[in-house]
């Protein structure tokens, strides 16, 4: 069993996705042990997303993070991370056309659930 961490970014909270998304990984056998919306600072930004912090797009990643409110959520269950990563969008497995579900695994973001 596997705890990972899933969060719907500010653009999928506006377009009102939370709710789908939520049910696409309950259907697919995972359980919501965690879930919190916040608008991240820019330090908590940063901090979340440092591995990318000498990439090019770092500066608008860390402007759109910060924009609004996002969902932060943990989840668990069997291959919990591996079911979590293939519903990205980038995969295209069983999601809709154009959700904005971004996977981030993070052990850091979880203590704060």
């Amino acid at each position: 069993m596997e705890t990972t961490y899933v969060m719907v970014k500010p653009d999928g909270v506006q377009r009102g996705l939370v709710g789908e998304i939520i049910q696409r990984f309950e259907r697919k056998g995972l359980q919501l042990v965690g879930l919190k919306q916040v608008i991240p600072s820019e330090e908590i930004a940063k901090t979340h997303y440092a591995v990318h912090s000498e990439r090019p797009f770092f500066p608008g990643l860390i402007k759109f993070v910060t924009s609004g409110p996002v969902v932060c959520m943990a989840w668990h269950g069997k291959d919990a991370i591996s079911v979590a990563r293939n519903s990205d969008r980038t995969h295209q497995l069983d999601v809709m056309p154009l959700l904005e579900l971004f996977v981030e695994i993070s052990e850091w973001i979880l203590a704060t659930i």
